[in-house]
């Protein structure tokens, strides 16, 4: 499949959480995350420890089980003081640009087991220093973003979340995770609907850059 044509600006700047836009009746390749995933073990590693694993899900069964966690996470979240929908209740633009990814999580809150591929990057936590859990918890993050961009370069659509992790056990059992070995994400992968996707609104640089001191 040829990529996208991107400038590497384009790549990072357009690259965004795709919830509505997951084309679910479209099946992803195997070998094509597996791309993806190859190119992501080029990010950096603290100390080069390279102490993550990838699970990928595609069987049916598992992905609506992990679904139905999922959408019980989702309607906590979705339900509490501090979720996205909720937040600057005093900047009427943004406040509704947030209502709008509250309602975007929701969609894919009811839809989440039927993404034909959910990645989850893991981390071998015995194996890293006490000491440094910033770096512990960087590595992986950072493989992770190289994940997502990977896949859109190829067409497909992503999304980082950790919602799932309020029921972080349970979904370890259903996958048989080993003692020590810790989800850090959840990124559900498919083919997106459209590639015209654009840089999002942000704060102006001045308002969060700091020289030689706060």
């Amino acid at each position: 499949m040829p990529l996208l044509e991107l400038t590497p600006d384009e790549l990072l700047t357009t690259t965004r959480s795709v919830r509505k836009r997951l084309d679910l009746t479209r099946p992803v390749p195997l070998d094509l995350v597996k791309e993806c995933i190859t190119i992501a073990l080029q990010a950096p590693s603290g100390s080069n420890r390279q102490t993550w694993h990838w699970i990928v899900v595609t069987d049916p069964e598992q992905r609506a089980a992990i679904g139905r966690f999922y959408q019980r996470a989702v309607q906590t979240y979705l339900g509490s003081e501090g979720s996205c929908g909720s937040l600057y209740p005093e900047d009427a633009a943004r406040h509704a640009v947030q209502q709008r990814v509250g309602d975007s999580v929701a969609h894919l809150g009811d839809r989440l087991g039927d993404v034909p591929a959910l990645v989850i990057p893991c981390l071998d936590a015995s194996a890293a220093p006490e000491y440094n859990e910033a770096g512990m918890w960087g590595s992986i993050i950072q493989a992770g973003w190289s994940y997502m961009l990977a896949a859109r370069a190829r067409r497909l659509g992503t999304a980082w979340t950790t919602l799932h992790l309020m029921y972080e056990k349970e979904i370890a059992e259903l996958l048989g995770l080993p003692d020590g070995i810790v989800q850090a994400a959840l990124i559900p992968t498919a083919y997106s609907i459209g590639t015209d996707f654009k840089p999002a609104a942000r704060q102006p640089l001045d308002q969060v850059l700091h020289i030689d001191s706060w």
